[in-house]
């Protein structure tokens, strides 16, 4: 009975998308209209790599290939990438492992099916994953295991096989509201913000979606989420899925929806323009959890507030804070402050920031002192679809790591993409 609700759900947006398309033939295209969501949205991530202009070397022998993919988006609408990442990470940490290294194989797509060359598109997106460790343990485990209360490369565990991306993505409105239903990253369209991508920017989850004092679900959640410039400058989106939801057994999700234990979330942003959506950006999230009687979490709520400014087209200043009552996020309280800088547009990107957390007492059950942290990157073109990206780590008072006051770690992240 309650499958078949979640069942519905999605035949309804189907049914708009059908309709939407009667109209959208005649529609005048708007172009340019940013797609809205995180900058590792699917259709986001396939652009900003394809904007790289800046570059140490000239791969011009893979031009047949991608030209190929163009004529193929041409014809039939279908845009697809694969892309393979690795990160490296070493401390002087006398706790638990020192260093840790893993890898992510990616293919990942969209495809326009419904109002192709108008602004009310009816999308299917795709992202298919493995994600695996090379040392004894993944870098997501590795802050935890020296005693520091947060999370370094998100994105590096262990899950091998896995869906992320699996839903329905429909523009309406001459692409002024979105609708989604399915399978997606629930930070895609969450805290919006230039410098969160774990694949392109910052290592610790502290300068990165919700700042580590954020009850985030996992990162392929059934649910639905809908999102709408409502002006020129200021737009929101709100959603809601299922925190059960297992991106290694996908269709589990369906019976798992019906428990009603939900993440939900709302945005409400102000840009001074849409082009620069994610670069010139003010924001405030809220979120709520229910209790979760299959991880036996409780309940919880919080809010996001997110500031960013792009100067002369090479400076990015950010400052961000969040607080949670309960929830059970790693921090309670937490505040980061920092710079991006860009010397040319789509090139090469320096990163610095300083974050400051108070542990969450009612996730640890006692109260512990505050962390601090200082992180940097420097993100190399070595090509347009090669890039390497040294960075820094110095953490002060983890929280959970008797032995030292301190802990310095350096790592190293490469990306490949196709």
């Amino acid at each position: 009975m309650h499958l078949n609700i979640s069942k519905r759900l999605f035949i309804i947006v189907l049914f708009i998308s059908f309709y939407q398309f009667t109209f959208a033939q005649n529609t005048e295209i708007e172009k340019n209209r940013p797609n809205l969501g995180s900058n590792d949205q699917t259709q986001n991530r396939e652009a900003v790599d394809d904007s790289v202009k800046v570059s140490i070397f000239d791969l011009s022998v893979l031009n047949p290939y991608f030209n190929f993919k163009k004529k193929v988006y041409n014809k039939v609408g279908l845009n697809f990438d694969f892309d393979y990442n690795s990160l490296y990470m070493g401390s002087n940490s006398k706790m638990g492992e020192p260093m840790a290294a893993g890898g992510v194989f990616r293919f990942y797509g969209a495809w326009e099916l419904i109002g192709r060359r108008s602004n009310n598109t009816g999308t299917f997106i795709f992202k298919l994953e493995h994600r695996h460790k090379y040392t004894t343990i993944p870098v997501i485990d590795l802050s935890m295991n020296m005693g520091n209360l947060g999370i370094f490369g998100v994105t590096f565990n262990n899950n091998r096989f896995r869906t992320t991306h699996l839903y329905w993505k429909q523009k309406l409105v001459k692409g002024r509201l979105i609708l989604l239903a399915g399978f997606f990253d629930a930070t895609d369209f969450f805290d919006i913000y230039a410098l969160g991508s774990p694949w392109a920017h910052f290592n610790n989850l502290n300068f990165t979606t919700g700042l580590s004092a954020t009850a985030l679900p996992g990162d392929a959640y059934l649910g639905l989420t809908a999102g709408a410039w409502l002006t020129d400058h200021i737009y929101a989106i709100a959603g809601f899925g299922d925190q059960n939801s297992d991106p290694t057994l996908i269709f589990r999700g369906f019976e798992t929806f019906t428990k009603y234990e939900f993440f939900k979330h709302a945005e409400i942003g102000y840009t001074s323009a849409k082009e620069y959506v994610f670069l010139d950006n003010i924001h405030l999230s809220i979120w709520h959890r229910d209790n979760n009687r299959e991880l036996g979490t409780g309940w919880g709520w919080g809010m996001v507030f997110s500031a960013t400014k792009y100067i002369n087209k090479k400076w990015l200043p950010f400052f961000k804070a969040s607080y949670t009552e309960k929830g059970e996020s790693l921090l309670e309280a937490a505040v980061s402050t920092g710079i991006g800088y860009q010397p040319k547009p789509d090139g090469h990107q320096f990163g610095i920031g300083f974050s400051w957390g108070r542990p969450n007492a009612d996730t640890f059950g006692q109260k512990l002192e505050d962390q601090y942290v200082i992180e940097s990157f420097y993100r190399i073109q070595l090509s347009k679809r090669i890039a390497f990206t040294p960075g820094l780590m110095y953490i002060i008072k983890p929280a959970m790591n008797p032995m030292q006051n301190s802990i310095f770690l350096g790592s190293m992240r490469a990306r490949f993409t196709l």
